[in-house]
């Protein structure tokens, strides 16, 4: 991530996590949806769910029953975050 994205240090934590491999099964939502909201429009649905738009893509997730993300929230994040090229510097 370039200096420029205006993400804080949480945010840029959060990014961390979702690119780390392996998988992290500790990436809570409210973290997810914070860093969301800070880069693209969110939209929360009546039903719990989210629909999230980022540069050209739209993607809906459903808040989870746990605290924690799930594996295919994180591949789905991970699609749609690096194609908006949001991916943490290695």
């Amino acid at each position: 991530m370039g200096e420029g994205t205006g993400l804080d240090g949480h945010h840029r934590a959060t990014v961390e996590k979702i690119f780390s491999h392996p998988t992290s099964h500790n990436i809570q939502w409210h973290d997810v949806l914070s860093l969301l909201e800070s880069v693209a429009t969110v939209t929360e649905d009546h039903d719990g769910r989210y629909t999230v738009t980022l540069g050209s893509e739209t993607q809906t997730f459903d808040a989870p029953r746990q605290h924690d993300i799930d594996e295919q929230q994180i591949v789905d994040l991970r699609r749609m975050l690096g194609a908006a090229g949001l991916t943490p510097q290695i």
